[in-house]
């Protein structure tokens, strides 16, 4: 099991890169560029995907980059409907989906019509961290009783996650059991529409005994003492929770890094796709960005273009064969 666990560490981690600017006029339209963008949101609010794409909106906006910047949320199916729409809006410059890992996930688990190779991949934006966190009041001080407690009592125990199965925070839990000697069939996970979102409720009023999400997801609770956080899985320690261990540090060989991206509609001009890549440049250089970086707990892995795309042709590929290992397809 040691060596698959390197092997999703190898397969899973990001190496985030994003470059998008903001000039020149759209077709059909008598504004710049940076007028009216739209993106799209496959989950409801307060999720990682939602807070990533109004982050990048208000940024753009209070840096003159983009104005007139609208981001709208269509949940459903682990962010495959988002999907759906985002590929029958072919042609449409003006739109963008925020995604990542977990709706490559989603898109293999629910047998979706789409995946992501019908879409133009636009940038890579962040790489963040999952975080294995508790109620205040939970009777797991650190990760070795979780996991002790786990071990004895694998069906008695849920996680919580805020993606849908094949998400990262499914994947997360599964490698872990994997890890630590329970078989990930017997992990009982229940899926909630974002962590921020209707997984916080479910963690606080004990409906799950503990969780997995992004560590963005959880500083607000955490700071405020609602929260314990027992591990995060990157491979070395988080500049927002630095008293925190890393998996490995907790002495379990697992490292797992959740990454976000932009894709746009397939059968843009290319005018619109390096107009999307100028835009987000802009953002990715600016001052106000970088301490969105801090706050959030998310690490700048910027990439665009040729480079992005077969980024995410290769973990599409591995996250495929990762569900299938876990019999999730």
């Amino acid at each position: 099991m040691r060596g698959r666990t390197r092997a999703l560490s190898g397969l899973l981690a990001a190496v985030l890169s994003l470059f998008v600017g903001a000039c020149g006029t759209w077709p059909g339209s008598g504004g710049t560029a940076d007028d009216g963008l739209r993106i799209l949101v496959p989950n409801t609010p307060g999720g990682g995907y939602d807070t990533t794409a109004r982050t990048v909106a208000r940024v753009l906006e209070e840096t003159g980059s983009a104005s007139d910047m609208e981001v709208f949320n269509l949940p459903g199916a682990g962010g495959t409907v988002g999907l759906q729409r985002t590929v029958d809006e072919r042609g449409n410059g003006r739109l963008a989906l925020q995604m990542g890992l977990g709706v490559l996930g989603a898109a293999h688990v629910q047998g979706a019509k789409v995946t992501i190779a019908r879409t133009t991949p636009i940038a890579r934006l962040i790489e963040e961290p999952e975080a294995v966190v508790v109620r205040k009041d939970a009777p797991y001080r650190t990760l070795t009783d979780l996991v002790a407690g786990w071990r004895e009592n694998p069906g008695g125990v849920t996680v919580g996650g805020g993606s849908s199965l094949g998400g990262p925070d499914h994947l997360l839990p599964m490698a872990l059991a994997g890890a630590v000697g329970i078989q990930p069939k017997k992990v009982r996970y229940a899926a909630y529409d974002g962590g921020g979102g209707d997984l916080l409720p479910a963690l606080l009023d004990g409906r799950v005994d503990f969780a997995t999400s992004g560590i963005g997801e959880f500083l607000d609770q955490i700071a405020a003492g609602q929260l314990r956080v027992l591990a995060v899985t990157s491979d070395r320690p988080v500049a927002a929770l630095p008293r925190v261990p890393t998996l490995k540090a907790a002495g379990i060989d697992l490292v797992f890094d959740n990454w976000r991206g932009i894709v746009a509609p397939p059968g843009i001009s290319s005018a619109d796709r390096e107009r999307w890549i100028r835009v987000l440049t802009a953002l990715h250089t600016s001052r106000q960005w970088k301490a969105e970086l801090t706050r959030h707990g998310w690490t700048d892995a910027f990439a665009t273009g040729g480079a992005f795309a077969t980024y995410l042709a290769r973990q599409d590929k591995a996250v495929a064969e990762l569900v299938g290992h876990l019999g999730l397809d």
